[in-house]
């Protein structure tokens, strides 16, 4: 019986761009479903699944959201994920979770920036990929076209599952009937070329279809379906409007018949090892009488139930009260309530099959994209990482109230802990707490949540940029400190030289000492103090990295030969060496992607070169849009937001993700060591 459940799931993610229209084709799913009585709207802040203030506040989605529904006796897990690139984190994070990818596409704007992310990111994860073309009834939308670049961008093998009619108001199913009216394309020309390239996938399903020329069986065309779709020979694409309901019962259906089962589709990744060690693939069966595997994919801190994990079940049953191992822990923790997720309504049930998604609250070892099993046997078996993008934007943050400190770092883990693209970083030398999101918009959303539901009073301002040093040439470093002040002294000799390594590398240290000139027991010490010089920086007060030091001779004293003196020893030889090796300034390079109208190309590469940015190209993208490809530094975008706004009228966005580190301008190096030296002289 739990084997015929997990047979008639589906698990479904809507990914896209921003205003793609995801939340309101979930909304209609779940109207025309029976799941809801009658469907809500985003303006009027009502849907299932923008539930949260924030996003009625912002009218979009900040976070993913699941909700279920039952059709023609399929049970439909379906994820709705924020589609503006800030807030990629939680899209990409439903990935794990699903088997089939459901990319929405705004038939007014055609193939934007998500739209493309998203299709390659499930095609990288081996997920079924199905591209729902939604406002078909929006005025002066282009179909044909749109079909067109949709199969010149991502390849022939997206296939019309079905074509609008009667201007637009219905539409008509493909695989089934090879006669009827459409609005553009013959019914009969598109049935045959869907027919042709799914009967490609079976030999002898193939030459039968060419001897007879009559269409396979329902029956017989549904394993080649399921083979073209996860090997990605075949993309199909479907028209909705999501407004009018126009193709959703043709949707639906092609969820329930079409979409795999957990049993169907490609295995997800699980390997055994570790992330930096050796490692090995681990099949992961969806059988609910084997062991329990399930992944982790989206944490949430909720102000009234806690803290909840939220999991996709791959293998084995997840039964309420059952003991359950996060990762590698020794310890079991009860799951005393399991729930099911409808928008903000926790559901509670009894038992999770392989291919349901559930959650598990107030167990605190649960973390994002951690593994949970029932025996010791999975100790170390862990799911493929996905491909977050680096978050970039920043603001140091500091509370207005003295006594708040504490609880800021308390709230800024729980905030850490929810999204894989929002960071927080302490900076020593500058004293600063920084937040790094994926842009604007990104940070404004947790600067709100942090003030509404926490309470906290935050000051902002734009951070130090994470600049590095780094040297260019070998050099050599000695240190002898010698302390004396009555009884035992200090001392400890140290010698070292240093050698540059490819940007990247970080940092090795090398003991090459030879008949205990620098006895063991101090070499730690040493490597403490280098350590220190390293973090502290040399000629701008920076990290400094990719450099390899090597620790060659030294001298110590049976008496006054301690670990302090080592340490200072190694950290004074450590800054001579890095004087001597031309050291320079390093500063954080970012790959840069700007969607534009047409019109505005010429100013925003203007501005870009400007910014001492390069453009890498141009692309085409929809109708009257162009997609701009660059890099710059990371120093000269504070600020992008509001000068691309200002150069497009508010029509522009962009993204930005981590490239690598370059030198600085030697008059930016020299401006950055003055400041150095000038912070040094009135800490003295």
């Amino acid at each position: 019986m739990s084997q015929n459940a997990t047979v008639n799931i589906r698990t479904a993610a809507l990914v896209g761009h921003g205003a793609a229209g995801k939340t309101t084709l979930a909304e209609t799913l779940l109207a025309a479903a029976g799941a809801i009585d009658s469907r809500g709207a985003v303006e009027k802040g009502n849907t299932v699944c923008d539930f949260d203030p924030q996003e009625k506040e912002f009218g979009h989605s900040l976070n993913s959201a699941l909700v279920g529904f039952g059709w023609q006796g399929a049970q439909v897990h379906l994820i709705d994920t924020p589609g503006y690139p800030d807030f990629a984190g939680q899209a990409i994070g439903a990935l794990a979770a699903v088997d089939t990818a459901l990319v929405v596409v705004n038939a007014q704007t055609g193939i934007e920036l998500s739209t493309e992310r998203m299709m390659k990111l499930a095609a990288a994860r081996g997920l079924c990929r199905m591209i729902v073309i939604n406002k078909i009834d929006a005025d002066n939308v282009d179909l044909p076209g749109l079909v067109g670049e949709i199969r010149e961008r991502f390849g022939r093998e997206c296939m019309l599952l079905d074509l609008p009619a009667h201007e637009r108001q219905d539409v008509v199913e493909l695989l089934g009937h090879d006669s009827g009216e459409s609005d553009f394309e013959s019914v009969a020309a598109a049935h045959r070329a869907l027919i042709d390239q799914i009967v490609e996938e079976d030999e002898d399903l193939l030459a039968r279809y060419l001897e007879d020329g009559a269409d396979p069986s329902p029956e017989e065309m549904h394993a080649p379906f399921e083979k073209a779709l996860r090997a990605g020979h075949l993309i199909p694409i479907l028209f909705v409007s999501a407004r009018t309901g126009a193709g959703v019962p043709q949707l639906l259906d092609a969820l329930a018949k079409l979409a795999p089962n957990p049993t169907e589709g490609n295995p997800p990744p699980f390997y055994r090892g570790e992330p930096d060690g050796e490692s090995e693939a681990f099949n992961a069966e969806p059988d609910a009488d084997k062991h329990v595997l399930a992944h982790v994919f989206k944490v949430v801190s909720d102000p009234f139930i806690g803290k909840l994990g939220v999991f996709r079940v791959h293998q084995g049953t997840v039964r309420k009260d059952s003991p359950l191992l996060v990762g590698d822990g020794r310890r079991p923790f009860k799951a005393g309530h399991l729930y099911r997720l409808q928008g903000k309504d926790y559901v509670e049930v009894d038992a999770l099959v392989p291919g349901d998604i559930g959650a598990v609250a107030k167990v605190d070892e649960i973390e994002f994209d951690c593994v949970l099993h029932d025996s010791h046997d999975e100790d170390h078996i862990h799911l493929k990482p996905l491909e977050f993008p680096v978050p970039m934007q920043g603001l140091a943050v500091e509370t207005r109230r003295k006594g708040d400190e504490q609880r800021l770092f308390d709230v800024l883990h729980k905030l850490e802990l929810e999204d894989p693209c929002f960071k927080v970083e302490r900076h020593p030398t500058t004293n600063e707490t920084v937040i790094r999101g994926l842009g604007e918009m990104h940070l404004r959303a947790k600067m709100a949540r942090m003030a509404q539901q926490y309470k906290l009073e935050l000051d902002i301002r734009p951070p130090q940029i994470a600049y590095r040093e780094t040297i260019t040439g070998n050099a050599e470093g000695h240190c002898r400190h010698k302390k004396q002040s009555g009884g035992a002294g200090q001392f400890g000799e140290v010698a070292l030289r240093i050698e540059p390594l490819s940007r990247g590398a970080g940092f090795e240290f090398v003991d090459i000492v030879k008949g205990g000139a620098i006895p063991g027991v101090f070499m730690q010490a040493v490597e403490k103090g280098v350590r220190q010089a390293l973090d502290e920086g040399v000629i701008a007060g920076f990290p400094v990295h990719d450099l390899r030091v090597i620790v060659y001779d030294g001298k110590s004293h049976s008496v006054d030969g301690k670990e302090v003196a080592f340490t200072a020893a190694g950290r004074k030889a450590t800054v001579e060496a890095i004087r001597a090796a031309s050291p320079i300034v390093l500063e954080p390079m970012v790959d840069i992607e700007v969607l534009v109208p047409e019109a505005f190309v010429g100013d925003l590469t203007g501005d870009l070169a400007s910014k001492r940015g390069h453009v890498t190209g141009t692309e085409a993208r929809g109708a009257g849009a162009m997609a701009i490809t660059g890099q710059a530094p990371l120093a000269e975008l504070d600020g992008y937001q509001s000068r691309l706004k200002s150069l497009t009228g508010g029509q522009g966005a962009y993204s930005i993700a981590f490239s690598h580190y370059a030198q600085v301008p030697p008059f930016t190096q020299q401006q950055l060591a003055a400041q150095h030296k000038s912070v040094r002289v009135e800490e003295e």
